[in-house]
């Protein structure tokens, strides 16, 4: 899929993606509120730098609150954020236990300082990393012989916008936030990803396979909307 990132003045970080089922220009703001441009393959990407330009109150104005992460907060299925004070600590470091993310940081910090809330991100990436390497590939074999669906290769990776793809060559590729959803959300992108082992589009075949190994593949598939790829 073409994708071009660019940067607008008084929007920030735009991220235009052509796709060939594309029917018109769409904008949709991410976790992070960056915003993604989706455009037919024929439309230019300077025609959606226009678009979003005079999209650019909406956009301000339906922009997500900053979110920090809290002490307490659950990191995916095994750790718990947690924020330490240390009178001698002279810069902010951390650590990603068995089943904790600690974070430390001098006492004249707070955890909504920007530097606080950098470093706990970043150590709360690496734990859900470690989660999603082990337990993902787990679960994906279980689906994948439990249906006959075999697979060329797994990545985890940190996506932005997807929680899962597969290639042509049946390669697929798991989001690592898939750790901070419900099992059986995590269940149907797997299945979503495998069925594309046999079925590349989203035409009506492709969804009548997955209600074979999920029937109820329309409710999950909206409350999984509900979610977005991020802490």
């Amino acid at each position: 899929m073409p994708v071009k990132v660019t940067e607008l003045v008084g929007i920030g970080t735009v991220r235009l993606y052509k796709r060939r089922d594309a029917r018109a220009i769409k904008i949709t703001l991410l976790h992070d509120n960056q915003v993604r441009v989706t455009l037919p393959m024929w439309v230019p990407y300077r025609a959606g730098l226009e678009f979003v330009r005079t999209r650019q109150e909406w956009i301000k104005s339906n922009r997500r609150p900053q979110v920090f992460l809290q002490d307490g907060s659950l990191i995916g299925k095994g750790h718990r954020l947690r924020y330490q004070t240390s009178p001698i600590a002279t810069t902010v470091s951390t650590r990603v236990l068995a089943a904790e993310v600690r974070v430390v940081m001098p006492s004249t910090h707070t955890l909504r300082d920007a530097q606080v809330q950098t470093a706990a991100k970043r150590a709360s990436l690496r734990a859900l990393k470690q989660q999603a390497q082990k337990l993902l590939p787990m679960r994906l074999d279980e689906l994948a012989q439990k249906h006959g669906l075999p697979y060329a290769s797994l990545q985890i990776k940190q996506l932005k916008s997807r929680w899962g793809s597969c290639s042509p060559q049946k390669h697929i590729a798991l989001n690592l936030f898939l750790m901070q959803l419900p099992w059986e959300l995590i269940d149907y992108v797997i299945l979503h990803e495998l069925t594309h082992t046999q079925v590349l589009h989203h035409g009506k075949d492709f969804w009548s396979k997955l209600e074979q190994y999920l029937p109820e593949t329309k409710q999950v598939r909206k409350r999984l909307q509900t979610y977005q790829p991020a802490l």
